[in-house]
């Protein structure tokens, strides 16, 4: 039997049902990814398999490093096969890693290889895969249209023109809508020289003279506007922790003018100057309808040997221990709520030992007479993009909340056949919901289910988003 077949993970007949019928054939809407809007405008093709699946994975890598690869066969100057046949080989080993889950949903549906890649059958693979690329034209927008795609937003730069998105809308021949994400990383965390160049290049863009921090919000918002008039409808913002320390504007002056002459602030002082920011930043949100994503605790860069050889967004990141973070999380939504500056908000915790934490802090700041859950208990993420992650998510936002009216999954992925995690999410998640009717936990009142399934893996994005 194939390894990968049509009731992959659906272990009960209630489980292929709702995959089968109310899952499996839904749209896509990818609503947080690192594709760069380039790649799809120019539709891009790839000389092999190796291009599209190998290159530049982090996931990919760690794993093989975990195998005992030599770097020259992982981000050297080894050739693409050479890479692909270690890979092939490191594969077979990672049995209860999602990289083997996720790596052969995407050979089968891809490639229509439904067997396991190994170290003795990688050529083979090789070649048929290259075949396929080349005879099937698989560019980025065919491939994407294959997934059936129908919304995808990117993650971009405040200071971005945006040109690639105004371009894919004149392509008649692709229909699926490829919006920005407006991600101000920059803005919150950058020091030194780079916060001053990025202040500069906000003036120039804005032709706001940034000589205060009132002026910087007023030259950020005018960003928040120009995103909003290419059709962004979310933001993005990746922290290390979440911390909260209130400050007025008489402060939040001094720590701007100390940061535009290069002079480092304190601990707390930074913690107020992210905490005004981000505020406002919300505040500019919100009054767009927004839907504003903090993804939180992640430590980068740790091994300094590897950063130096290979650079950044190489495999070398983990999961953060942020202490007090109930408190600093309820005191910073309160403070946007008391501003009436609390947009739709989600919330993706990297550690999962806070999952209650961060979804019993959700529920204090649902709104009524919003979008239904405007604050949101976010996918798995990272790390927790797993089964087990994905199980853990689904079951504390249905503790704490409604998992009715989750907005579902999303692929956070610079991959253009990435879109099997939605399938693998669609496949965990009506095999959860079959287990519960199975054990009685829930009625087989397929109507209702149709409902659940059909809003979390599709309808509830649409409807929260507005695209």
């Amino acid at each position: 039997m194939a390894f990968i077949h049509e009731n992959f993970l659906l272990n009960s007949k209630v489980a292929q049902k709702l995959y089968h019928e109310f899952a499996e054939d839904l749209p896509i809407i990818d609503y947080h990814c690192h594709l760069e809007p380039q790649e799809i405008m120019e539709n891009k093709s790839f000389d092999s398999i190796y291009d599209l699946w190998l290159s530049g994975d982090h996931y990919k890598w760690r794993a093989m490093r975990a195998n005992g690869v030599d770097e020259a066969l992982i981000t050297g100057d080894a050739s693409p096969l050479e890479k692909f046949k270690a890979w092939s080989e490191t594969l077979e080993n990672t049995i209860g890693n999602p990289l083997f889950h996720w790596s052969h949903l995407e050979l089968a549906k891809y490639f229509g290889i439904t067997n396991t890649l190994n170290g003795k059958n990688y050529n083979e693979i090789w070649e048929k895969c290259n075949d396929i690329l080349k005879n099937k034209n698989y560019t980025t927008q065919k491939l994407i249209n294959l997934s059936n795609v129908e919304v995808i937003c990117t993650t971009d730069s405040p200071l971005d023109c945006l040109k690639y998105h105004s371009e894919i809308i004149k392509q008649d021949n692709f229909k699926t809508k490829v919006l920005p994400t407006f991600r101000p990383d920059e803005a919150l965390d950058s020091d030194g020289d780079k916060f001053i160049s990025f202040v500069k290049q906000l003036e120039e863009i804005t032709l706001v003279k940034i000589n205060n921090f009132n002026d910087y919000l007023i030259a950020l918002e005018n960003r928040v506007e120009y995103f909003h008039q290419k059709n962004c409808r979310l933001s993005d913002h990746g922290l290390m922790d979440i911390e909260f320390y209130p400050s007025d504007l008489e402060t939040q002056n001094i720590l701007f003018e100390k940061k535009m002459n290069n002079i480092a602030l304190n601990k707390i002082e930074k913690i107020q100057y992210k905490s005004a920011v981000l505020i406002a930043l919300a505040g500019f949100y919100s009054k767009r309808n927004w839907a504003m994503q903090i993804h939180f605790g992640v430590i980068r860069n740790n091994n300094q040997i590897m950063l130096k050889k290979v650079g950044v967004n190489a495999g070398f990141d983990s999961i953060y221990d942020q202490q007090n973070l109930a408190v600093n999380l309820n005191n910073l939504l309160n403070k946007m709520n008391e501003l009436n500056s609390l947009p739709k908000t989600i919330i993706y915790n990297l550690n999962p030992s806070v999952n209650d934490v961060v979804a019993s802090t959700i529920a204090n700041f649902q709104n009524s007479g919003l979008v239904k859950s405007n604050m949101q208990y976010g996918a798995g993420w990272w790390f927790s993009d797993t089964k087990r992650g994905m199980l853990r998510q689904l079951t504390t936002l249905a503790d704490h909340g409604l998992l009715m009216n989750f907005v579902g999954m999303l692929t956070d992925s610079r991959s253009f056949i990435s879109y099997t995690r939605h399938e693998y999410f669609r496949r965990i998640l009506c095999n959860l919901i079959g287990k519960w009717v199975t054990d009685g936990e829930i009625p087989d009142d397929y109507q209702l289910l149709e409902k659940l399934i059909t809003g979390i893996c599709y309808k509830n994005a649409l409807s929260y988003f507005e695209f």
